[in-house]
């Protein structure tokens, strides 16, 4: 199995090498790709430095598999040209997630809908990755009417120019920015730029991206994203109003049941999901499971999971291991 990694030197390429090292990716040859000011660095994969290669040169050598990891105009640029090569693409960008012809995958969700047609597939937004996770049973079993999120997400979601200001702004030195306000200290109601409706794109992401991942479009959806200085995972608050009520006994148990979901629930003993302990991990953390008591069937959780991980590369690596096991490449 030949496999590209485009973007193979920002953070989530880093990442996604480590995941497809941790998980033991069947690859016989590894392929790492990146702009032309990184054309020619090393980079190491499996105790073996590699040479970072051009887009060009990279499709020459016809990968069966791409995980793209390099912004949405890169993907929209050359992630046709991988496909029309024969190399099947997955895409971490927000460049094909709402085209009516690609598949938005989160493997535990939707993996099914794959077939060996689907040459270029998304990977969805982090936030909505974990929100998705959680939910999926729940609206299986009780069906999702209405859900009103708001996000406490890492700057880690920025990369590499934001974890430097904090870093900066800890030290007090004077850096660049790459918030139009300090991040340590602070909250900043503003994750992506804004939309014509007043809401940024990330939260819009939350809205468009949730119903085409639960096949729903009845679902409704309002969130509010939030930057937080923590960098190892976003948080969320989701409140849930289904069409049919529900045994908080019962909630527990179905995402208890669920593959890569993991509840921690005891406010006995303080145990409830915080970014510092899913920091490094593949999991979606539930806790605070708790009914609304305003309004009938509806419930309130916090969902917590590593935006590079879970949020980015491991999903992405999820839907290549999907296909490697399904003979679909």
């Amino acid at each position: 199995m030949k496999v590209a990694v485009v973007g193979v030197t920002g953070m989530v390429g880093e990442v996604m090498r480590t995941v497809l090292e941790e998980r033991n990716f069947p690859i016989t040859e590894f392929i790492p790709v990146a702009s032309p000011r990184s054309v020619g660095k090393k980079v190491a994969f499996k105790n073996k430095d590699y040479t970072v290669v051009s887009m060009e040169d990279a499709i020459a050598m016809r990968p069966d598999i791409a995980l793209f990891s390099a912004g949405g105009n890169t993907s929209l640029e050359w992630a046709p040209k991988f496909a029309e090569a024969g190399t099947t693409v997955i895409d971490n960008s927000s460049a094909w997630r709402m085209d009516h012809d690609k598949k938005l995958v989160v493997p535990e969700i939707n993996a099914k809908e794959l077939t060996k047609d689907d040459k270029i597939i998304a990977n969805p937004n982090c936030s909505t990755i974990q929100m998705v996770m959680a939910l999926a049973p729940l609206h299986k079993k009780y069906k999702t009417k209405r859900i009103v999120v708001s996000t406490y997400q890492s700057i880690s979601g920025t990369g590499v120019k934001a974890m430097q200001q904090l870093e900066n702004e800890l030290a007090g030195v004077k850096g660049e920015m790459a918030y139009p306000y300090p991040i340590h200290k602070n909250a900043i109601p503003h994750c992506d730029v804004f939309e014509e409706n007043g809401y940024t794109k990330e939260e819009m992401k939350l809205v468009r991206e949730t119903q085409k991942i639960l096949d729903d479009k009845t679902i409704a959806v309002t969130a509010t994203a939030v930057r937080i200085p923590t960098s190892g995972g976003h948080s969320e608050a989701v409140n849930v109003e289904f069409e049919y009520d529900f045994d908080l006994n019962e909630v527990r148990q179905l995402l208890s049941q669920t593959e890569g979901v993991i509840v921690q629930d005891n406010i006995d003993v303080n145990t409830y999901p915080m970014p510092i302990y899913a920091n490094g991990k593949d999991d979606v953390f539930v806790g605070r499971i708790r009914r609304d008591g305003s309004q009938p069937n509806t419930l309130n959780m916090w969902v917590v999971s590593d935006n590079l991980r879970k949020g980015a590369a491991t999903n992405t690596v999820q839907i290549a291991e999907y296909l490697v096991e399904n003979n679909l490449v």
